[in-house]
């Protein structure tokens, strides 16, 4: 059973009803001696305390969708058949262009607060060793004869940490914000991917790719990748892709758009941060090496230096202490082509929330409109 779904909400519920009844109807008929009315009263007690503790955590979780299943939350769960080195480019040698396409099964989302038209593939990482879902949404015109023809840019969708795939769906109502503006030519129509970057238990990857562990890297900037444009008339060009992500996953779209732009023309990242080491459970910000080669500041100073400053678009947002500096660093590193743009949250706006970011999601795709093509 789903940790986010109806059934385990209402199951909660249920017991926690169950809970407060027991003890009204049986408190004063439970036979027996002392010792075993005392047993029972207090067992029935514990069991009222345990179901209203569960139900205080489902809302929460349902609210923020930290953990998707039991697997995440009791780090149970594996998904990671390989972690090969796979080199500075994350490729291990092979070339993308050679790989045979891999034909995907999609199903409708099994969660129904991620809303209408959001599908679910289980994907098996070719190159990373990653396996996980991927959800799908696509745009309104996407199924318009007018546009049968044509190919749609992609943005991948990245939540923190922990965090379900479905979060970018189901708490930040993405797609139910963006279909309005789409269909009314405000916002140019994107295909919309959000994947599993909850890998391994009780670490966050940072997204990084670290051999004999995880290539979480490659799982989202190769694999990913390729299933889409496989699967659906998605531009297979820089300028067609972009990330956003927030709190960790800001920290990986900035890192990933900046480390591979040619991959990805854009990046969006709201009330993230530079240094790895400000999660404590990232892999990245435990390892001195990767602490430093992981953090976006290093990365743009890296390619300033050699010449190459990345063709990439940053949209940097968040509140003083939560983000807005981490822009302020990056911004002061740009050098055409590489451009960032910093906005700043106001304190009273609503803190470290989804609340803050989902106010976000149409203006943040109105910004990605001005860089991305088909």
């Amino acid at each position: 059973m789903s940790l986010t779904g109806t059934p385990f909400f209402l199951t909660s519920i249920t017991l926690l009803i169950v809970a407060v009844v027991l003890p009204l109807a049986l408190w004063g008929r439970i036979a027996g001696p002392p010792l075993v009315r005392g047993l029972a009263r207090l067992l029935m007690l514990l069991f009222a305390q345990v179901t209203a503790i569960t139900v205080v955590f489902v809302l929460v979780n349902n609210a923020n969708n930290l953990y998707d299943t039991w697997g995440d939350l009791l780090g149970t769960d594996s998904h990671v058949a390989a972690a090969k080195d796979l080199g500075p480019d994350g490729m291990g040698g092979q070339q993308i262009k050679n790989e045979p396409k891999q034909i995907q099964r999609f199903r409708p989302a099994d969660d129904p607060r991620v809303g209408p038209g959001v599908q679910r593939t289980d994907l098996k990482g070719r190159i990373s060793g990653v396996i996980g879902e991927v959800y799908v949404w696509l745009p309104p015109q996407y199924n318009d004869p007018a546009y049968r023809n044509k190919k749609f840019p992609v943005v991948e969708l990245l939540p923190g940490y922990p965090g379900s795939a479905k979060t970018w769906f189901g708490s930040l109502h993405a797609a139910e914000q963006l279909q309005p503006l789409m269909q009314r030519g405000l916002v140019k129509p994107a295909i919309l991917v959000a994947p599993r970057t909850d890998l391994l238990a009780g670490a966050d990857t940072g997204c990084v790719n670290v051999p004999g562990q995880v290539n979480a890297d490659s799982w989202l900037t190769v694999d990913v990748r390729k299933m889409v444009i496989d699967n659906f008339r998605a531009g297979d060009k820089p300028d067609s892709w972009a990330l956003a992500g927030y709190s960790a996953g800001a920290h990986c779209a900035a890192k990933l758009a900046l480390s591979h732009p040619d991959r990805y023309r854009a990046g969006v990242a709201m009330s993230g941060y530079n240094d790895p080491a400000l999660e404590r459970d990232s892999l990245a910000g435990k390892d001195p090496k990767l602490r430093i080669e992981s953090n976006p500041m290093h990365i743009l100073k890296s390619a300033n230096a050699a010449g190459k400053p990345p063709r990439t678009a940053l949209y940097v947002s968040g509140a003083a202490g939560d983000g807005y500096q981490a822009g302020i660093g990056l911004r002061g590193l740009a050098k055409p082509p590489t451009t960032v743009t910093v906005q700043l949250i106001p304190a009273n706006a609503g803190g470290h929330t989804m609340v803050v970011w989902r106010h976000q999601v149409p203006e943040i795709f109105r910004w990605l409109g001005m860089y991305l093509r088909a």
